[in-house]
């Protein structure tokens, strides 16, 4: 059975994102980036969007090199 991506915010996404050590630098507009702590993962740029497109958040997870399940373990 494959998981399905979630549907969430592009706040919820910053906040799951936050755990694992990503940190919001600046805003602008409605794109937020995050850069990681440790800056060996590269930065994300995420839409403050009331939802964000299952293509858009594949492709986040991707940069972000993390799973579907670990993402969902996030939230």
């Amino acid at each position: 059975m494959t998981l399905r991506l979630p549907r969430i915010s592009g706040r919820d996404a910053v906040k799951a994102f936050s755990k694992i050590g990503y940190r919001a630098i600046r805003q602008r507009g409605s794109h937020i980036r995050l850069v990681h702590t440790d800056s060996k993962r590269i930065p994300l740029m995420i839409p403050d969007h009331a939802e964000l497109s299952v293509g858009l958040l594949r492709r986040i997870l991707r940069d972000a090199d993390l799973s579907l399940d670990e993402f969902q373990q996030l939230l």
